[in-house]
């Protein structure tokens, strides 16, 4: 079943950018796109770099490793919509971030 996990503070997170968070031993990637913030499993399908590193541009972010690009609302890789990381559910409730796993 799933469960929120309360993961940082909507201040923390300023639009354009990205953070990494554990949550119960898994790394998740934040990114407020434009105000909306979104939940990605933060690492790249290529060789494991963290994306909740990456250089966030419009709603795309690059891995800081190998430069792999992937669009945020859906975690696709722009190279092959097949590729995927995944992403998860976001709530905000009281200017706290919260995420379903």
């Amino acid at each position: 079943m799933a469960q929120l996990f309360k993961v940082a503070n909507l201040s923390e997170l300023p639009a354009g950018r990205a953070m990494a968070v554990e949550i119960a031993g898994k790394t998740i990637a934040l990114f407020n796109v434009s105000g909306k913030i979104y939940a990605l499993d933060n690492t790249c399908r290529h060789r494991g770099g963290p994306l909740g590193e990456g250089e966030v541009e419009g709603d795309v972010v690059t891995c800081p490793w190998h430069g792999w690009q992937y669009k945020i609302p859906s975690g696709e890789f722009l190279g092959n919509a097949s590729i995927k990381v995944e992403s998860f559910p976001v709530q905000i409730e009281n200017g706290e971030i919260k995420v379903e796993l």
